[in-house]
């Protein structure tokens, strides 16, 4: 499987993420964000930071660079997909799952390790994580997720909902809300669960070096893909 990590201007994930596929032996190469063409990539990997210096709002901009229209159709195509933390924000912006990223409640940048919950059990994501809680490094101001009350309800029902923030045991607490956001929400998936997004950093727990690989994983779940 080859994988494309796109590069905007003020993405500073995305060496981050290369590093940690290829770690798993995966071909990989960087997509700028003004190409027009995926060179022949069946996974595409949008990385954090922050595109475009976060203007106007965060992912707004980044949304209509010219790849993201090869990107959106790959997506529409049944190809797959990941944004990871600004990479989730711009898919949001560009509808391609449900909700919106809102500054944090505490209204500070949160910059620290968190745990999640694996809940989605159909998700090629989530679908062969059985460990209760995985630990994996968060960074961000504008991550609190928010879906109206019809979005949510369908997230539930649908299996949609990748992770929720939980203590180190695996339990779902307001104390382990690391954001703020909705029912715990850390990540969710579009409803042909081709497109996931999440808000903590996966690629940052995946080499031994750092002493933890909870977030290789994560992303090995996603050579699955080569099964499917």
């Amino acid at each position: 499987m080859k994988f494309g990590v796109v590069v905007f201007p003020g993405s500073n994930c995305d060496q981050d993420a290369v590093d940690a596929l290829e770690l798993m032996d995966q071909e990989v190469v960087k997509l700028w964000h003004k190409d027009h063409d995926l060179q022949g990539c069946d996974f595409i990997i949008l990385p954090g930071g922050f595109s475009y210096g976060d203007y106007l709002r965060t992912g707004a901009v980044a949304r209509f660079s010219p790849i993201m229209n090869e990107v959106i159709a790959h997506a529409n195509r049944g190809g797959y997909l990941m944004g990871i933390c600004n990479g989730f924000q711009i898919l949001a912006e560009a509808r391609l799952v449900p909700g919106v990223l809102l500054q944090n409640s505490s209204q500070k940048y949160v910059c620290k390790n968190i745990y999640l919950k694996p809940e989605s059990t159909d998700a090629l994501l989530t679908a062969g994580l059985d460990k209760p809680a995985y630990k994996i490094p968060i960074a961000h101001g504008d991550g609190r997720y928010f879906a109206d009350a019809d979005t949510l309800k369908a997230l539930n029902d649908n299996n949609q909902v990748l992770f929720r923030y939980c203590d180190e045991n695996g339990i779902v607490t307001e104390a382990s809300n690391a954001n703020g956001s909705l029912e715990n929400i850390a990540g969710v998936t579009n409803k042909g669960k081709n497109v996931f997004g999440m808000m903590p950093h996966p690629e940052r727990a995946a080499d031994p070096v750092l002493g933890n690989t909870d977030g290789r994983l994560i992303l090995e779940q996603i050579l699955k893909a080569v099964l499917v």
